[in-house]
């Protein structure tokens, strides 16, 4: 499947990765749903990260947010660096439930962040903006410097809807590509696990550590680390 992958990519004008969480695993950020990540060890989890939890409790959601989802350390891995570096001869784009900004730390131009971004934060009255440090270094809940309003992660909370520019920009990506390839998402969270079903290219693949419900439905199925198979692509095993 390796060799296959390789002959698709090196065939297709335009490509598409689609990327989750298992994408920024090899950077040292936990996935959310296999048996060591986040929603194992919280099981609150989805709660906390709500719309609903942000509004009536602030000062608890910061708590959680800060001290699981921010990881101002984690440095692009290979799997990340690899894609960017296809765009020197490739039309390629990347499609992201990811939040944490490495697809463009790697120097990828087209991203198109489903779920927003960590690296952006408003002030939700004057709409401020505010970088990730400035969220860091603040005690309690971080407020605005301006008007002293609380600021807000850019990140789509469980209850908010996805941005409709990204949507659309997104989808079109998808349904306009020779070639999509799913990287380390089982594909279960919705809207944006759907988005797949606009492809009317040539070929789907996915590399992902566990099997997931759409492998029937691809042409090249890979089970196995991100980091690994990438490399193998790029020196040819």
């Amino acid at each position: 499947m390796i060799d296959k992958l390789k002959q698709a990519i090196n065939k297709a004008h335009k490509i598409v990765f689609f990327s989750g969480a298992g994408m920024s695993t090899a950077s040292g950020i936990p996935d959310f749903r296999s048996a060591t990540g986040l929603y194992k060890n919280t099981y609150r989890a989805e709660e906390m990260l709500s719309h609903t939890f942000f509004e009536n409790d602030p000062a608890e959601f910061y708590e959680f947010y800060k001290s699981k989802m921010l990881y101002p350390d984690a440095r692009p891995n290979y799997a990340h660096e690899y894609i960017a570096k296809l765009q020197e001869s490739k039309d390629v784009a990347v499609v992201t439930q990811n939040i944490d900004g490495l697809h463009q730390a790697a120097g990828s131009k087209k991203v198109y962040e489903l779920h927003g971004s960590v690296l952006r934060n408003y002030c939700t009255s004057c709409h401020q903006f505010y970088d990730l440090d400035y969220i860091i270094n603040s005690e309690g809940i971080p407020r605005c410097k301006k008007c002293g309003a609380i600021i807000k992660p850019d990140v789509v909370l469980y209850e908010e809807g996805l941005d409709e520019d990204v949507i659309t920009k997104a989808v079109q990506a998808i349904a306009t590509c020779d070639l999509l390839v799913v990287c380390g998402t089982s594909l279960v969270v919705y809207p944006a696990a759907s988005f797949i079903r606009y492809f009317r290219g040539d070929t789907l693949a996915i590399i992902n550590r566990d099997a997931t419900s759409y492998d029937s439905q691809c042409d090249i199925v890979i089970h196995d680390d991100l980091v690994k198979t990438f490399k193998k692509i790029d020196s040819g095993e």
